[in-house]
């Protein structure tokens, strides 16, 4: 039986490749083994690892993003980029990943291996190591082709640390936040999501639009090691500003204030919004964070952020009735930001 489902480059993946036997082992052997940092380690069923000093971070997320390949990255780089980017929002350095795959049966094996070779380099790009992993094949029209999750290990930088103390707080956290805090992002905004909705719909965007998808840590080290004390990190995926500044905005149970003129957005990404009737900052992106600071530590944060196209945007005051997010306008007028009740965009990470 082994014989007749070869891993060529025309074959498709196929539920035998799930079922624990020969084809599996060369499912991982042939394609798989690739995705590991040592890939000795694909032989246990559970990674060693020589844990550092210091507290660590945790976490886990999954990836069904349609489609599977985008202008500017894929399932693989998001899944493995956005876990890493999970983890440097508490102020944590990126150390290993495990990967769980879902494969539909006849996901072409070609478009497995890309994804792979994606996965291995955004691991490298990120600096972390992938270290354990699972695979399963499920019947078709069960997984639009590939499901993934993946789960990551930080360690929390003694900078971080030594920020949360000076907040009184136990880590860089929305609760931290206080009044008089000043609000930036690192860059434009809602370009993942007209990235995933030009190559969903087939629209032909000039320029074309390209996802943010990008490691996060090495701008977060940067600001903790020029000594910056932020109060709170937020990577802005699903539900793109507007709903962070309210899920920051709640947690502290404070007002946020932006201001529209400041908010770097790119002449494509306002133009599609503008035709479309979207709102850019309900658009994810999956390579930008918001940071809110103290007042004093604004003049720090800020030409590093500017670096990359980021801007102060707006910030913090106390919340008279219940918490909010109020956008000043280009004229001059103040309405509520409020998150979508909904999903704008399905499927997008």
């Amino acid at each position: 039986m082994s014989g007749s489902l070869p891993l060529d480059g025309d074959a498709c993946i196929q539920l035998a490749h799930g079922g624990g036997g020969t084809l599996m082992q060369r499912l991982i052997d042939q394609e798989l083994r690739a995705l590991y940092t040592d890939p000795q380690q694909v032989l246990h069923d559970a990674a060693s690892l020589a844990l550092p000093h210091g507290r660590l971070a945790f976490s886990t997320d999954g990836y069904v993003v349609q489609p599977l390949e985008f202008p500017g990255g894929d399932i693989g780089r998001l899944a493995v980029v956005g876990t890493a980017n999970d983890l440097a929002m508490a102020g944590a350095r990126p150390l290993w990943i495990s990967v769980g795959l879902i494969l539909e049966e006849g996901l072409p094996l070609a478009l497995l291996r890309r994804l792979v070779a994606s996965m291995a380099a955004a691991a490298r790009e990120c600096g972390v190591a992938i270290v354990t992993g699972d695979t399963k094949v499920v019947e078709r029209g069960k997984a639009d082709g590939i499901f993934i999750t993946t789960s990551g290990i930080g360690t929390l930088c003694d900078s971080a640390r030594g920020s949360a103390a000076a907040t009184g707080s136990s880590a860089i956290d929305p609760t931290a936040i206080r009044p008089g805090d000043q609000v930036l992002v690192s860059g434009d905004l809602g370009r993942h999501g007209v990235a995933i909705l030009a190559a969903r719909h087939g629209l032909r965007l000039e320029p074309p639009v390209l996802s943010d998808c990008a490691p996060l840590w090495p701008l977060v080290e940067q600001l903790l090691a020029a000594g910056a004390v932020p109060h709170c990190l937020r990577d802005l995926t699903r539900g793109g500003l507007a709903s962070a500044l309210q899920e920051l905005a709640v947690a502290a149970r404070v007002e946020i204030a932006i201001e529209e003129h400041r908010l770097p957005v790119l002449p494509a990404v306002a133009s599609t919004c503008a035709v479309l009737g979207f709102e850019p900052l309900h658009l994810a992106n999956e390579g930008r964070l918001v940071a809110v600071v103290a007042p004093e530590q604004r003049a720090l944060v800020e030409p590093l952020l500017a670096a990359g196209g980021g801007a102060w945007i707006g910030e913090v005051r106390p919340a008279h009735r219940s918490p909010r997010v109020l956008l000043t306008t280009a004229l001059g007028t103040e309405r509520l930001l409020v998150p979508l009740s909904g999903e704008l965009l399905p499927r997008i990470c």
